[in-house]
């Protein structure tokens, strides 16, 4: 599995930037300790592969900085992106000996590793780990659900403003500030990332977002630079009939 070991010695578990929401969020000083002991870090560039379906992973991971995708492939080789992992994402399944799908870097990506034995001791030793954990699964399942109906009922405006409202949210909680009035972000995937992701053709994907442009539901800087000058008006754009929608 190709990757770059990164050392991070100023990354330590009470000054990381994901702490508030990642599997180790509810630990205490003395279990951040036992994981400093266990973990490490590796980095990947745009388009490396993190590991294939199938192959054994004898780790398990946060996402600190980047995005990854999920991709599942097909008996006759088509692929479907099934997931994105942002940052605080967990990746990997304590008990679980092989990857489920193919993880890929879709930006230079950092991740905090941990040894998979040593965190699965571990998570019997401590319950916030194992609590914290649970709830991430569930809150995965919960937003799995409400993409079911975003691929299967929604319509291409719905579903680019969905995806949109999704990053949004999850870049002002990492910075520990409310998705409410004006929100800025640097949108993680192309275009093309984007289209496959969402089951809409690349052409279909730039026409919605120009369409978001002209109506002044965002503001473009360059590919990548979001700018929502009102996310209430952002999230009306997604079709859901509550203020929460997606779990993020």
């Amino acid at each position: 599995m190709p990757h770059q070991d990164l050392q991070l010695l100023s990354h330590e578990c009470g000054s990381c930037p994901i702490r508030h929401r990642a599997v180790c969020a509810r630990c205490e000083p003395d279990e951040l300790q036992q994981l400093e002991h266990i973990k490490y870090y590796r980095s990947y560039q745009a388009g490396q592969t993190v590991i294939w379906s199938g192959d054994r992973m004898d780790f398990v991971a946060s996402v600190v900085t980047g995005i990854a995708t999920l991709t599942q492939t097909m008996e006759d080789g088509r692929r479907q992106m099934v997931g994105l992992l942002l940052p605080s994402d967990f990746v990997g399944r304590p008990g679980r000996q092989a990857a489920a799908y193919d993880v890929t870097a879709a930006t230079d990506l950092v991740m905090c590793c941990f040894r998979k034995k040593p965190f699965e001791d571990l998570m019997g030793r401590t319950p916030h780990i194992a609590q914290r954990l649970l709830e991430m699964t569930l809150d995965e399942l919960d937003a799995a659900r409400e993409w079911m109906l975003l691929l299967g009922r929604k319509t291409a405006r719905e579903k680019i403003a969905s995806l949109l409202a999704i990053i949004a949210r999850r870049d002002a909680s990492l910075k520990l500030r409310s998705a409410k009035g004006a929100v800025n972000f640097d949108l993680p995937l192309t275009r093309e990332e984007m289209a496959d992701y969402l089951g809409l053709t690349l052409e279909t994907v730039s026409r919605q977002m120009s369409a978001l442009k002209r109506d002044a539901v965002i503001g473009l800087e360059g590919k990548r630079h979001i700018s929502v000058p009102d996310f209430g008006r952002l999230m009306e754009e997604t079709g859901d009939d509550s203020d929460g929608g997606f779990l993020v």
